[in-house]
């Protein structure tokens, strides 16, 4: 099966430290205001690690650079690909996110091209997403990754937002 994956709309750091990271990309590379939510929780009702139940939780910040929305990533609790990251390489570009036009179908491709599937699961307000082993493609991660139109909307505000801060 052959689809479209969509356009690449995230660029994805983990961190151990958001608020350096935030200022970094802001001082040094122009990025506007940071929407910083703390303690993100994924709970093993919606999301999986490795075809198991995960419970994490994370510091999550959002901004834009133009069009591009920009995510950083600190682990707080539990295990995570996350985690799993910043042992095996230490803070750095973790993933990008595209958004394919239908989710399902995005991810039965991947699986069906032999792609490992390594978290996913889905987040309050209405966002699904899948973390698939980017390896081949020379980036640790690859986010298929679905939004309401209550996750878009709050994308329009924190992109304003970060405009507005330049």
């Amino acid at each position: 099966m052959t689809v479209s994956y969509g356009p690449i709309c995230q660029i994805a750091w983990v961190t151990d430290d958001i608020e350096a990271t935030e200022q970094l990309l802001s001082t040094q590379f122009g990025v506007g205001s940071w929407v910083r939510m703390p303690n993100i929780e994924f709970g093993p009702e919606t999301c999986r690690l490795h075809g198991q139940p995960a419970d994490f939780t994370a510091h999550i910040s959002l901004s834009y650079s133009g069009d591009m929305q920009l995510e950083l990533i600190q682990p707080v609790r539990g295990a995570s690909i996350y985690t799993e990251f910043l042992d095996r390489s230490g803070p750095g570009l973790h993933h990008v996110c595209f958004e394919p036009g239908d989710f399902d179908a995005a991810v039965a491709s991947a699986q069906e091209c032999g792609l490992e599937i390594v978290q996913q699961g889905e987040m309050a307000g209405g966002m699904r997403f899948a973390y698939v082993d980017g390896a081949s493609a020379g980036v640790p991660y690859i986010e298929l990754g679905e939004f309401s139109p209550e996750i878009r909307a709050m994308f329009e505000h924190i992109k304003k937002a970060a405009a507005g801060a330049k």
